[in-house]
């Protein structure tokens, strides 16, 4: 009998052959290949946290050991308590407003035709640098609406419901019937007369400021039971050109001008002026003060002032979403296509309606997606340090101010790198709870 039957035959199994690797390697090989990429491991990872670590404890000069003193500053430190309150906001509102908008364009993108193209449009910002959509996003914000895009789109919507004043600058000149009434407005000096014609002459508009309607003025002719006049601009190009308070050919009359007759502070008539200046009030106001509100005056809507110290973190974030929606987009879409169609019809056949589909089904099943997204988002705005640098002007950069950007500034402008080096590992240890929780996530899919 062989020795495998008896084996076989007193029943007990054979001894497994050892196990060898496929490729054959021995241990010292793998360390031997690993141990590259673990020295540039620790050149460019491990050795610089560790020397941010311990120049953290030392003072400016880097001699002296300060303790817990730069840790202390990052509590006391007006700038970096500053920039630790804005990053709580990105942590909160860019990640979140990214990942919303990334959801609805990958949802709303499989029900179009041109799904495709417009995924494109979404996502190429991706490929734009920091640096350049800060400079992008710097113009876009520029206080100027003839520069500024964003201000261009806010001033044409108000101009649309509140029309602004063509003449922002006008002002009585020497000698004029005028005089200020407080709050912008101009008052005649002494009351009109029915059947006496009244001249309200005003300078200060510069000629390409008129309205495109305005003529040239002409004089107020009387008319019986009537108070009639003129407004116009008295100034006439040249020396010794025109006489004052006169009106003269070629000087513009102010078109649109409103025209209030006033009683015991009672505003008892109004009036328009025409295209060249001329208006006429009724019989009531005999005897009245003749008022130019304040309104014919005001300045016209310049926009928002999206750099100022209120609106200038909004603003950023709002560059930053522009960048990232598009990435958020794509994975989620990636995400979307591997959900089983199935659900969504069995929902919609029990009668889920396309809110209650996308509210109970869509997104429950896409919340590991969402969750990378989140997180990856979270990690990368704790770092956000060029869009800051580059679109927050001088005058705003100390209320738009982020830790990554109050690093760059202790360590280089202020000269203090105990602080900075602080400031670093304050990040990292604001960083390491996300990234436990992202590998704690992908372990649990792992073992799903």
């Amino acid at each position: 009998m062989t020795s495998s039957g008896a084996a076989g035959a007193s029943g007990a199994p054979a001894a497994p052959a050892p196990r060898k690797s496929v490729t054959g390697t021995r241990t010292t090989v793998a360390v031997l290949f690993l141990l590259p990429a673990l020295v540039l491991l620790g050149a460019l990872v491990v050795y610089p946290i560790g020397y941010s670590l311990i120049r953290s404890l030392y003072d400016q000069s880097g001699d002296g050991f300060a303790g817990v003193d730069n840790y202390r500053a990052l509590f006391t430190d007006d700038g970096i308590r500053t920039a630790l309150k804005n990053n709580v906001v990105w942590v909160v509102f860019a990640p979140t407003v990214a990942t919303a908008l990334g959801l609805v364009f990958a949802v709303l993108t499989e029900r179009i035709r041109w799904g495709t193209a417009f995924k494109l449009v979404v996502f190429m910002p991706m490929a734009i640098s920091m640096l350049a959509a800060g400079i992008i996003f710097r113009l876009v914000y520029d206080q100027d609406p003839d520069k500024g895009v964003a201000n261009a789109v806010v001033v044409g919507v108000h101009d649309t419901f509140a029309e602004s004043s063509a003449f922002p600058k006008a002002h009585p000149g020497r000698d004029s019937p005028l005089e200020a009434a407080g709050g912008g407005a101009f008052v005649t000096r002494e009351p009109v007369r029915a059947g006496e014609p009244v001249a309200l002459p005003l300078v200060g508009v510069a000629p390409e400021r008129m309205p495109d309607d305005a003529r040239d003025a002409a004089a107020p002719r009387p008319e019986p039971d009537k108070v009639t006049g003129t407004t116009w601009q008295d100034f006439t190009r040249g020396k010794g050109v025109g006489r004052l308070g006169e009106v003269d050919a070629g000087e513009p009359g102010y078109a649109g001008m409103r025209i209030e007759a006033v009683k015991d502070g009672r505003v008892v008539a109004t009036a328009k002026a025409s295209a060249d200046g001329t208006f006429t009030l009724p019989a009531a106001a005999d005897g009245a003060l003749l008022r130019l509100p304040a309104d014919n005056f005001k300045e016209p809507y310049n926009g928002l002032d999206w750099l100022g110290p209120t609106l200038v973190t909004p603003a950023i974030i709002g560059s930053y979403v522009w960048m990232w929606a598009g990435f958020a987009m794509v994975l989620i879409a990636a995400g979307l296509a591997a959900v089983p169609r199935e659900l969504m019809e069995a929902a919609r056949v029990d009668g889920a309606n396309e809110w209650q589909v996308f509210r109970r089904v869509t997104v429950p099943m896409l919340a590991p997606v969402l969750a990378v997204v989140v997180v990856t988002l979270m990690i990368n705005v704790l770092k956000v340090f060029d869009l800051v640098f580059i679109i927050a002007p001088g005058s705003s950069q100390d209320d738009a101010n982020v830790l990554a950007l109050e690093l760059y500034r202790k360590g280089f402008a202020a000269d203090q790198p105990g602080v900075a080096s602080a400031i670093a590992v304050l990040l990292l240890l604001l960083v390491i709870p996300v990234m436990w929780f992202n590998v704690r996530r992908l372990r649990r899919e792992v073992r799903r």
